[in-house]
C-alpha cells in the first residue's frame, strides 16, 4: 500500500511502544481487580454482618419530666434552687409562707387534747356507773334478805302493814338496779369500753391533726426524685394557687433513646438486642451501647394528636415509623451525659431473633421512684405524744 497521499506527500507512521501498553494493560488489570475485591468484600461484609444491621437517624434522647407543683395555696418565701442546679432526692426547693397552716397545727393539737379529756372523762364517768350498779345489786340484796326474813316469820312477830313495805323496798331496790345498769349501758354505748386511742372523737382528732401536718409540711417543696432542675418560673414573693406548677426536676441519669424505624425495618426487631448509639454531642468518636427495652404497640402517626384519615378518597401510601425504647448503659450515662430532645444515630444488631415482641418489664422509660417525706409517721409520733402527756396529767 502506497505510503503517499493525494498531494504526493508521506505520512509518517505511529510505532507504539510495547513496554507501555503492557505496562498500562497492567494497570488496567490491577484496577478492575481492586475494583471486583472491594465488590466481592462489600457483598460479603454486606451478607455476613450488614444485612444484619438497621440503621436509623431519626432518634432522640428520651426521659422523665417531673413537674414541681404546689399543693397547697401560699406565698413564695424562700426560692433555694435556680435552673440548671443538680439536686438530690428530698432537697427543698421552694418554701411557701406557713403562717396559717401552723396557726391550724396548733388548734388541731387543742382539738385531740380535748378529744382526750373528753374521752378519758367519759371512762371515768363509766367506772362510776358501774360502782352505781354493784351498790343497787347490794341494796336489792339486802332488800330481798329482808323480805324473806319477814315472809319466814309469824303472823304475831311481822304485822302486814311491816311485811308490805319490805316488799315495796325490794321494788324500789329493783328499780333503782335497773336504772343504774341503764344509765351504764348509756355511757357504754356513748364511748365504748376500748381503749382512748379507738374513741371515735380522739380518732377524727387525729386525722384533723395529720390533715394540719400535711398542710405544714407541704409549704416545703422538695425534689422527689435526684436530677437536674429546668423551667423554673416561680419568684420570691409569688402567690401560688394549688397545682400551679413552678419547675421540673429532670433525673438525667435515667435517660433512654426512642428510635423511629421504618415498618419494614422493625421486622427483625426484638427485646434485648445489642444497641450502638452515636450522639451528635460527642461525635462518632463516643459510642454508646444498649439493648431493645421495647416495641411500641403503634406508630408514631396512630398515636399523634391528629391521627391520618386513611378512608379519605385522596390516599398516598407513605412508610411509617414505629417508636423503638432503647435502654442505655447506665454507667456510660455517668461519664459522657446525655440531654432530652438530643438527635442520636442509631444502629441495632440483629443477629438474635429468637427474642420477645413485647415485653412483661420495662427496662426503659419507667418513672424513678417517688421519694415522700415521712411526714405521716411524724404526725402519728405528734398525736401519740399528745395522747399519753393528756393522759397522764388525769392521774
Amino acid at each position: 500500500m502506497s505510503t503517499e497521499n493525494l498531494l504526493g506527500e508521506r505520512v509518517p507512521v505511529v510505532h507504539r511502544d510495547p513496554a507501555k501498553i503492557s505496562r498500562r494493560n497492567r494497570l488496567l488489570a490491577l484496577l478492575f481487580g481492586a475494583a471486583a475485591v472491594a465488590a466481592v468484600a462489600v457483598g460479603l461484609n454486606w451478607f455476613i454482618s450488614g444485612r444484619f444491621i438497621e440503621e436509623t437517624d431519626n432518634a432522640y434522647v428520651a426521659g422523665n419530666v417531673v413537674p414541681i407543683a404546689a399543693q397547697v395555696a401560699g406565698t413564695a418565701r424562700e426560692v433555694l434552687v435556680g435552673n440548671t442546679q443538680y439536686v438530690k432526692a428530698g432537697q427543698p426547693l421552694v418554701r411557701l409562707d406557713d403562717t396559717e397552716a401552723r396557726i391550724a397545727l396548733g388548734q388541731a393539737q387543742g382539738e385531740l387534747i380535748r378529744a382526750v379529756r373528753q374521752a378519758r372523762s367519759a371512762q371515768f364517768s363509766n367506772a362510776m356507773y358501774e360502782a352505781a350498779v354493784k351498790a343497787r345489786a347490794a341494796e336489792l340484796g339486802q332488800a330481798e334478805q329482808a323480805l324473806k326474813a319477814r315472809s319466814d316469820a309469824a303472823v304475831q312477830v311481822v304485822s302486814g302493814e311491816e311485811y308490805g313495805r319490805a316488799r315495796a323496798s325490794v321494788a324500789v331496790a329493783q328499780a333503782n338496779l335497773d336504772a343504774a345498769r341503764s344509765q351504764l349501758a348509756s355511757g357504754l354505748a356513748a364511748s365504748g369500753s376500748n381503749p382512748i386511742e379507738d374513741d371515735p372523737g380522739v380518732m377524727q382528732a387525729v386525722q384533723q391533726l395529720k390533715l394540719a401536718y400535711e398542710r405544714v409540711a407541704r409549704t416545703t417543696l422538695v425534689a422527689p426524685v435526684e436530677g437536674a432542675v429546668a423551667q423554673r418560673s416561680v419568684q420570691i414573693g409569688q402567690p401560688v394557687a394549688p397545682g400551679t406548677q413552678l419547675m421540673t426536676v429532670v433525673p438525667v441519669r435515667q435517660l433512654w433513646i426512642e428510635a423511629n424505624f421504618k415498618e419494614g425495618q422493625v421486622r427483625n426487631l426484638r427485646i434485648g438486642q445489642p444497641v450502638s448509639v452515636v450522639s451528635d454531642l460527642y461525635g462518632s468518636g463516643m459510642v454508646f451501647h444498649g439493648r431493645i427495652g421495647g416495641l411500641s404497640p403503634g406508630t408514631g402517626s396512630a398515636f399523634s394528636m391528629l391521627p391520618p384519615q386513611n378512608a379519605a378518597g385522596n390516599w398516598i401510601k407513605t412508610v411509617q415509623r414505629v417508636p423503638v425504647v432503647i435502654a442505655l448503659d447506665p454507667t456510660e450515662l455517668a461519664t459522657h451525659p446525655l440531654r432530652i430532645g438530643l438527635s442520636m444515630n442509631v444502629s441495632v444488631d440483629t443477629h438474635q431473633r429468637d427474642g420477645a415482641l413485647t415485653s412483661t418489664v420495662n427496662p426503659a422509660g419507667a418513672s424513678a421512684p417517688f421519694v415522700s417525706g415521712d411526714e405521716t409517721q411524724q404526725a402519728d409520733a405528734l398525736a401519740r405524744k399528745l395522747i399519753q402527756e393528756s393522759l397522764v396529767s388525769r392521774h
